[in-house]
């Protein structure tokens, strides 16, 4: 077996500078939702001394000193170049599974050892020349190998960006220099049994007794240890797994108190919703709301609550989803309280495809309600999203909308920021 991982450097703010070039080589970070912390980093910014998840009026001084190129999160933006980056993937592998926004695994199974790293450079190369973002590759003989040679890929320059560890005497090298807490899929509370137990390196776990690994943790950990032995028992998905759940939640850029505002974020965030459930051709069988205040605000009464309303039968159309959202919040909405937060998670879900409708099941509200909804995704799909939207949203720019000072534009989302050459 042979895996490889391609996993996009400081994926976020890559996708700033791709528009910016003359920020290549100067210090760039990304703040998370209402400008909260820092989510992603350049390298510069790294040596800066600038952590992850850093609050931003921490390292203000920092950034004022060292003028570092600020923005605000832009999921649309990363999005649409995941996506670009990963069709380039499918045109240069044989086999793709998808692992997150910026990451995916390739099946190199039965490829020889020299293909490998032409394979390895190709991609490195080819990615960064089609889509202007740069990647590292790291090639392993199990998944968990590949993520350790992916993390030496992008910190040593000597790899140029590509490493295969497939050999022994190499891949004993790079797990003796690893921390075990850096190891995929163990984490801190782990780590800190493992180092009270002797175990600081990813070398000194490979040599843990699997039945050991398992019977003082669980049988994750027992997976890790044999694939650092280089058994592969984790298994490769070309196809992503099924949802469970669709999920829309935002921390609004202030707090709100009337029912009309708090109506609107509902409104606009089950219309996000449903668009993802149409896009994945699912249907929704239940709506979960949920409304909370700031927990953390002493000042601030405290309430929160929570409703699931469920739908005669599995739905994708967005008035059906609006009308089960408003019912649940006239529900748990209470006056006099400063809500910080809200969301909605559209539950049950199934395929469009192979759903069969109960015979006994009302009709639809309006009879070409599919074709409407087509129709809706079409145009904001061509013309950027809200071009066409419900009453309920609101206006474009709420006043629960989230803070984002520092945005960057929609270069390749909305026709009216397409960059000019």
């Amino acid at each position: 077996m042979s895996y490889a991982l391609v996993d996009c450097n400081n994926f976020y703010a890559s996708c700033e500078r791709l528009f910016q070039p003359h920020l290549e080589g100067k210090p760039v970070v990304v703040l998370s939702n209402n400008d909260g912390c820092a989510i992603a980093r350049s390298n510069e910014a790294k040596q800066l001394g600038i952590a992850m998840g850093a609050p931003l009026h921490q390292i203000q001084a920092l950034i004022k000193q060292h003028q570092v190129a600020l923005f605000s999160s832009n999921y649309p933006l990363y999005g649409d170049l995941s996506a670009r980056v990963m069709r380039t993937l499918e045109q240069l592998a044989p086999r793709v599974e998808i692992y997150s926004i910026d990451e995916a695994f390739l099946d190199l199974q039965g490829m020889p050892a020299p293909q490998r790293q032409i394979l390895g450079r190709t991609i490195h190369q080819q990615v960064k020349r089609w889509t202007g973002i740069p990647v590292s590759v790291g090639i392993g003989p199990t998944k968990t190998l590949a993520k350790v040679a992916n993390r030496f890929a992008k910190k040593s320059p000597k790899t140029e960006g590509v490493l295969d560890l497939s050999d022994p005497q190499w891949c004993r090298k790079a797990l003796h220099q690893l921390p075990v807490g850096e190891v995929w899929g163990v984490g801190p509370r782990w780590a800190k049994r493992l180092n009270q137990a002797g175990i600081d390196t990813a070398l000194q776990l490979s040599r843990m007794p699997p039945p050991l690994a398992r019977q003082q943790f669980n049988v994750v950990l027992e997976r890790t240890v044999r694939e650092l032995r280089g058994e592969s028992v984790i298994p490769f998905a070309a196809l992503p797994a099924a949802r469970q759940s669709i999920a829309t939640t935002r921390t609004f850029g202030q707090k709100i108190h009337t029912h009309d505002e708090i109506k609107e974020a509902i409104s606009s965030f089950t219309v996000r919703a449903a668009e993802k459930l149409r896009k994945q051709g699912l249907l929704a069988a239940a709506l979960h709301l949920f409304i909370t205040t700031n927990r953390f605000s002493e000042q601030d009464l405290q309430y929160k609550n929570s409703l699931t309303w469920s739908f005669q039968q599995p739905q994708d159309d967005t008035l059906t989803l609006l009308t089960g959202a408003h019912a649940a919040l006239d529900a748990i909405y209470r006056p006099g309280y400063r809500y910080q937060k809200a969301g909605v998670i559209l539950l049950g879900l199934v395929s469009a495809q192979h759903f069969q409708p109960s015979l006994f099941a009302p009709p639809p509200r309006l009879p070409n309600s599919r074709a409407l909804m087509r129709t809706l995704d079409g145009l904001n799909q061509k013309m950027g999203r809200g071009t066409v939207r419900f009453g309920a949203e609101g206006p474009p720019k709420p006043s629960w909308g989230m803070r984002q000072l520092q945005r960057s534009p929609a270069y390749t989302t909305r026709w009216s920021d397409l960059p000019q050459v």
